[in-house]
């Protein structure tokens, strides 16, 4: 990797990682898109996005601990069964073209925003902290 290239990637990192925290948001729908603009492929971004997420998570997870924002057992539950997900995922994931992974990932960002959109539409209603 040139030098350029680094800083890039430091940069978009960065920016990737406010936004993950401040929203919320997977590493898929920000790291992918940005590692793909760096010039992986769209399978190498996306394996690459599995792991770059991890130092995400725990500072994410570490910070919003002291708030008490994270609820444990819900986490907990959903990791473990992710990791099956995320192998029959990568299964998959390794069989499909890339053309055919990138559109299917384009449709996975499309489907996202227009979930968004709804629930920024939509009045709310906030459930007490329990």
């Amino acid at each position: 990797m040139s030098a350029g290239t680094v800083a890039l990637a430091l940069l978009l990192g960065f920016g990737a990682g406010i936004l993950a925290g401040l929203f919320g948001v997977g590493g898929g729908i920000l790291f992918v898109p940005t590692l793909v603009g760096l010039g992986l492929g769209q399978l190498d971004a996306e394996a690459t996005s599995l792991l770059a997420i991890l130092p995400t998570v725990v500072a994410g997870t570490w910070r919003q601990r002291h708030y008490g924002n994270v609820r444990w057992r819900t986490a907990l539950v959903v990791g473990l069964a992710s990791i099956a997900g995320v192998e029959a995922g990568v299964q998959i994931a390794t069989e499909l073209s890339e053309v055919t992974l990138r559109r299917l990932f384009a449709v996975l960002l499309l489907i996202v925003a227009v979930q968004l959109a709804w629930r920024a539409c939509r009045p709310t209603t906030y459930a007490s902290p329990s």
